[in-house]
């Protein structure tokens, strides 16, 4: 008992993933700087990029896995809070981006189901803002489908212009954007596991 009532909220992990085959792709640029403000924050991040992401082709009938797929599933599994960048491919979200959250099936009988129990940042980009609208909504119902709380802002990039310079953010409203979506990543985060802590106590002075 004396254990639980001194038992503290555990740094959040925040996961990251985006990007494409091409490296510091927009989207891969933008999770990296939603990542910073959570870890400014107060949380862990752990980011995916391209590279990373590239699985393959998801086949729930082939348990065997590689070591990249091991890795993002174990990630997703750890994570408190997801931060999601997909590009638009013609309007929707990418096949790498979609392959990379199929692998939540792997997830299907957790305890914490899918996304269950985190909340979700999602961000589009693409080269115009009817692509990047479309996208951002079909990214936000895999995320409901998949039962993770969708943050109450969601990111819509127009990359027409140059948006980002290495760390930077050129554009002043992307860039409070991402840090309002992020932000709210992370105090979703905190308060699950403080209410986790809470419910632990609670059951060891019964």
């Amino acid at each position: 008992m004396m254990n639980a009532l001194f038992n503290k909220p555990r740094t959040p992990l925040i996961v990251g993933i985006g990007g494409t085959h091409r490296p510091h792709s927009s989207s891969e640029l933008a999770v990296r700087y939603a990542l910073r403000i959570a870890e400014k924050a107060g949380a862990r991040v752990q980011m995916f990029d391209g590279p990373s992401l590239s699985c393959p082709l998801y086949n729930p009938a082939d348990p065997a896995r590689d070591e990249r797929a091991t890795s993002l599933v174990s990630a997703f599994r750890a994570a408190d809070g997801i931060i999601i960048a997909a590009p638009a491919y013609h309007g929707g979200i990418s096949g790498l981006i979609k392959n990379a959250l199929d692998y939540t099936e792997d997830m299907n009988r957790d305890t914490r189901v899918y996304f269950d129990e985190r909340a979700v940042g999602s961000i589009a980009c693409a080269g115009g803002w009817q692509a990047a609208g479309a996208t951002l909504v079909a990214l936000r119902s895999v995320v409901h489908a998949l039962r993770g709380w969708n943050t109450p802002l969601g990111v819509s990039i127009n990359t027409a212009n140059k948006i980002f310079d290495g760390d930077s953010c050129l554009d002043p409203d992307v860039a409070r954007n991402l840090e309002v979506m992020a932000r709210q990543v992370v105090s979703f985060a905190q308060a699950m596991s403080a209410q986790r802590v809470d419910g632990v106590a609670a059951a060891g002075l019964r």
